[in-house]
């Protein structure tokens, strides 16, 4: 519930703070004191359209800040946490705090953290709602109807169930379409590919082909030069007077030579070179015999790579690319063998996915329907005793058929409130039909009906009393009462017999400003105590002279409403 609402430089408020306690609290005052002011800062802390005429005179900015005590399971800090907001830390209590300057920007704030002015606008509409003759931002919005009609219901959970339904429906239809395009696609196209892929395996391309086919005929391109080189050097190494024999005559006279141990190291050096390059001779025969190619070889290979490096070109991908390609453009071709068998059992999974939906959603609708009469009567009854009873309260519930589909994410129907003012005339929607007065008569009616289902922590009444007196201005005390006893009520209210049946009660009135010069005046609110609470109510019964009658009519008024 709001347990506390300081206002700073707003409008003719320059400085107040004001706590709530739970129940029914009222304010009065005379006409004019300032109680839409009052209000208007109020929904600036909740959100509502910021302006820079809210600043008062001569200041820089004007500040509102309102405190809720609130269980820590409350649908605003679930919604919090939901979106990003680490609101459990502050064990229930939220602050909602809004900053106007002067120049029209406006700063927005949720226990000290900044949020942007939709965040603090959606808290807000989770925590309070304002109910007046001319602004009721409660009600105007038909999607209210419908959780409102569920919550009475108890079918939150079913309508939730129903629209994970939808979800999973829709989705696998968005699936088939686009399976089914793709398939479409493949279909016009499967001619191409069946002679692309024809291309691809007669060439059958391997991953690396292109480098070693390039080194290959660089390689055979070169083998002329190459052969003349290595040849040079066999006969440098083993032709007549080559390096083998000068280094086998050399060895063959020191081993007839003899020498003992100062020649055996060079003869053992000699052997090991012998040897080596008896090696890098028949490394060189290799090398020589892996020269040896013909000119087909040559052309063979420069075919193929040339083949590749086109195909390549007129698909517009590498040579190193064409494997995948040719995976691809099979498995494109198997996609279509196997899709009208895939499309076969996706069609069956949206045939019962919509099934499920369907029988879901015909499931609420029955619900909607048994929890709509039953709550158009709980209303009705309340209707006798503030001054509606010649009116009707319907709910009514409208099939939904766009673009060929049966229902929505929300159920079959669409939920809206209509009302019938009088007989002979036709019902229509509530926001339309019903006069300010009526409107709020009606709302009054229909939160007390649903105060422990579908209402905000705290709701504020603003003149639903209007243009009614005696008996009608002490139902909707009544009623308002009966309401503050599941949720907090606040309530603007110029009847006396609405005011009597208050736990808490508080004076608007406007002063002169302190300590300023002119005809400046500032809004100022009291909290009364239980006598000057009589006295308030009995000049509310007595207009500008308070009498000793009044007074006791007020005594009166005050003892019934107990």
């Amino acid at each position: 519930m709001l347990t506390a609402l300081s206002i700073e430089n707003i409008v003719l408020i320059d400085r107040l703070h004001l706590e709530f306690g739970a129940g029914l609290s009222v304010l009065t005052g005379e006409t004019g004191a300032g109680k839409s002011i009052l209000l208007d800062a109020f929904g600036l802390a909740l959100g509502s359209r910021g302006e820079a005429s809210l600043v008062r005179a001569g200041q820089a900015r004007g500040q509102v800040t309102a405190r809720f005590d609130l269980p820590e399971s409350h649908e605003a800090i679930r919604w919090l946490a939901q979106n990003g907001f680490d609101a459990e830390q502050a064990g229930g209590e939220l602050i909602l705090r809004r900053v106007q300057q002067a120049d029209g920007r406006t700063r927005a704030f949720i226990n000290d953290q900044p949020v942007s002015v939709q965040m603090l606008r959606q808290t807000g509409a989770r925590l309070v709602e304002i109910h007046g003759q001319h602004d009721d931002r409660a009600m105007t919005d038909a999607a209210t109807h419908r959780r409102l009609l569920d919550c009475y219901g108890g079918l939150t959970a079913d309508a939730e169930a129903v629209r994970r339904a939808w979800d999973a429906w829709r989705a696998l239809e968005g699936e088939l379409a686009e399976r089914e395009a793709a398939l479409a696609q493949a279909r016009e196209n499967a001619d191409y590919l069946r002679h692309t892929l024809d291309e691809l395996e007669e060439l059958a391309p391997e991953e690396g082909e292109e480098e070693r086919l390039a080194e290959a005929r660089q390689t055979m391109m070169n083998a002329e030069k190459i052969a003349s080189e290595l040849n040079a050097a066999f006969e440098s190494l083993s032709g007549n007077n080559g390096a083998e024999e000068r280094l086998s005559s050399a060895l063959r006279r020191l081993e007839r030579f003899g020498g003992g141990e100062l020649v055996a190291p060079v003869v053992e050096a000699l052997e090991r070179v012998l040897a080596e390059a008896g090696e890098a001779r028949d490394t060189i025969e290799t090398a020589l015999r892996d020269c040896a190619f013909s000119q087909a070889d040559l052309e063979r290979t420069e075919e193929r790579l040339f083949a590749l490096r086109a195909l390549a070109r007129k698909h517009r991908v590498t040579v190193d690319e064409l494997p995948n390609l040719q995976a691809e453009f099979t498995k494109l071709l198997d996609d279509l063998a196997e899709g009208e068998s895939a499309l076969a059992r996706l069609r069956e999974e949206v045939k019962t996915a919509r099934d499920h939906y369907h029988g879901l959603a015909r499931d609420l609708s029955e619900k909607r329907r048994a929890a709509a009469e039953a709550l158009d009567e709980a209303v009705q009854k309340e209707l006798p005793p503030l001054k509606l009873e010649k009116a009707r309260f319907i709910t009514k519930l409208e099939p939904i058929d766009e673009d060929g589909v049966e229902g929505g994410p929300d159920g079959l129907e669409r939920v809206s409130f209509h009302v019938q003012t009088n007989p002979g005339t036709a019902p229509g929607p509530i926001m339309k039909v019903a006069s300010g007065g009526e409107l709020s008569r009606f709302i009054l009616a229909l939160k007390v009906v649903l105060a422990e289902r579908g209402s905000a922590p705290t709701l504020i009444f603003d003149e639903i009393d209007t243009g009614v007196g005696g008996a009608t201005a002490a139902a909707i005390g009544d009623r308002l009462a009966r309401l503050a006893e599941g949720v907090q009520v606040l309530s603007v209210t110029h009847a006396p017999q609405v005011a009597a049946h208050a736990q808490g009660h508080m004076r608007i009135s406007k002063e002169p400003a302190p300590g300023e010069q002119g005809e400046t005046t500032v809004t100022r609110v009291a909290p009364l105590d239980e006598p000057d609470r009589h006295e308030e109510i009995a000049r509310m019964l007595a207009g500008a002279k308070v009498t000793d009658e009044a007074r006791a009519a007020a005594k009166r008024l005050i003892g019934s409403a107990a």
